[in-house]
C-alpha cells in the first residue's frame, strides 16, 4: 500500500485498519458515520447480507430545517432520528464504526445522543 499523502487517505487507511475486525450481522449490526464538508451520514447495515437496515442523514427531507452541515447540532438530530428508525427495525444493539475519524467532537456527539435515543454499543 502506497504511504498516504493528505488527509482524507489517511482517514481512508484507518478506516481500512478498523474495518479488518468489524462486521455487521443480523443479530449485531454496524453502525457506519461518515462525514463530508457539507453532510453528515449514517446507516446501519448488516454486513453478511449486504443490506442497510436504517440511515439517516442531513440530506433527508425531514431533517434538512434543523439540521445543517456536520456540526454537533445536526449530529444530534441525525443521531435522533436513526435511533429511532433503528428501533422501528427491531434494532437495540449495534457496533460502532467511527469511519477512521478520531472519536471527538461530532462523532462523540453522534455517539452520546445515538446512546440517549436507545441504540446499546
Amino acid at each position: 500500500m502506497a504511504k498516504a499523502t493528505n488527509r482524507a487517505a489517511e482517514r481512508e487507511k484507518r478506516h481500512r485498519r478498523i474495518r479488518r475486525r468489524l462486521v455487521g450481522s443480523a443479530a449485531r449490526p454496524r453502525l457506519c458515520v461518515t462525514k463530508t464538508l457539507h453532510h453528515l451520514y449514517a446507516q446501519v447495515i448488516d454486513d453478511e447480507a449486504g443490506r442497510t437496515l436504517a440511515q439517516a442523514s442531513t440530506l433527508d427531507r425531514e431533517l434538512r430545517e434543523g439540521a445543517s452541515g456536520p456540526n454537533r447540532k445536526s449530529a444530534l438530530i441525525v443521531a435522533a432520528k436513526l435511533a429511532e428508525r433503528a428501533k422501528q427495525a427491531g434494532i437495540k444493539e449495534v457496533v460502532f464504526d467511527r469511519g477512521g475519524y478520531p472519536y471527538h467532537g461530532v462523532v462523540s456527539a453522534f455517539a452520546e445522543a445515538c446512546r440517549e435515543g436507545g441504540l446499546e454499543f
